[in-house]
């Protein structure tokens, strides 16, 4: 009886044991299974096709609009200073500003940002009645393509950042956690650097640019150039020419070495030639 109860006994510790073992293996091999899936599953959703995207509903356009506006003016201050009045109204403001003056023309050259949906507004009350328009360009482009691929990227690298984290905190081994942590830490600058350009993209569509100049013509004007008087220009050519040939008596005294040898050499050739002529 006792060596049936003790058979018994030894047989449910090792079906426990065993199951222990499966449950411990099972444990890893389910978090690097899990692992290989999201990173799988990453890699698929960042080739995701903008197609595929754009079947997504999008509730409002996405337009960059940009233009270059010259105006001509016969009064340029007045004028420079409506233009700021209006930019003031519309809720714009100065990305640069520049002045001009030559000796036929005045001009401001102005980088202008205004909310996008004040944009031709201030264009029309820029151009009403100032001047005469020189030239004019307006573009529209639609970014809404790019922000539906940037956001639904953004949000597919954020779901997988979550999992990781959660995979993060079932790792047993440092092996395990060094390796999420890196792809944890690939992740995170990912999602900044498609945050940042959804910033950019943002801000492009919700202040337009515009390159406005506006200019005043001059009457132009003959300037004669000054020029000193006679007695100067004598008194410095006199003492240019003195200074001139004092430099070239000292430049050549300062090679008296090489007068040495060209004597030198003369008075062989001297010597020589009389002794042919003796022959």
């Amino acid at each position: 009886m006792m060596r049936k109860i003790l058979s018994i006994f030894i047989v449910t510790l090792l079906i426990i044991s065993c199951n222990q073992k499966q449950s411990d293996n099972y444990t890893v091999t389910s978090i690097e299974d899990e692992s290989i899936l999201v990173e799988q599953q990453y890699k698929n959703s960042s080739h995701e096709s903008i197609d595929e995207v754009e079947k997504q509903e999008v509730t409002k356009k996405k337009i960059i609009k940009d233009g270059r506006l010259g105006i001509r003016v016969s009064d340029l201050e007045n004028i420079k200073f409506r233009i700021d009045t209006i930019i003031n109204h519309y809720g714009g403001y100065y990305a640069s500003e520049k002045l001009n003056n030559s000796d036929w023309e005045t001009s401001y050259n102005l980088k202008i940002r205004i909310p996008s949906d004040n944009f031709m507004k201030f264009i029309h009350d820029a151009e009403t009645g100032v001047g005469e328009i020189l030239y004019k360009e307006i573009e529209a482009r639609d970014v809404t393509d790019q922000f539906i691929d940037l956001e639904t990227r953004l949000e597919n690298k954020r779901n997988y950042l979550k999992r990781y984290n959660d995979l993060l905190i079932k790792a047993n081994s440092i092996k395990e956690i060094l390796e999420i942590e890196e792809k944890i830490r690939a992740l995170e600058e990912e999602i900044e650097s498609t945050t940042g350009k959804l910033k950019y993209l943002s801000d492009l569509v919700a202040y337009s640019t515009l390159d406005l100049t506006i200019s005043k013509q001059k009457n132009f004007k003959y300037y004669p150039i000054k020029r000193d008087k006679f007695s100067e220009k004598l008194k410095q050519s006199l003492s240019k020419g003195w200074f001139g040939f004092v430099d070239f008596f000292l430049f050549i005294i300062n090679i008296w070495p090489l007068w040495i040898i060209i004597t030198l050499i003369f008075y062989l050739w001297k010597k020589y030639k009389m002794k042919i002529k003796r022959k």
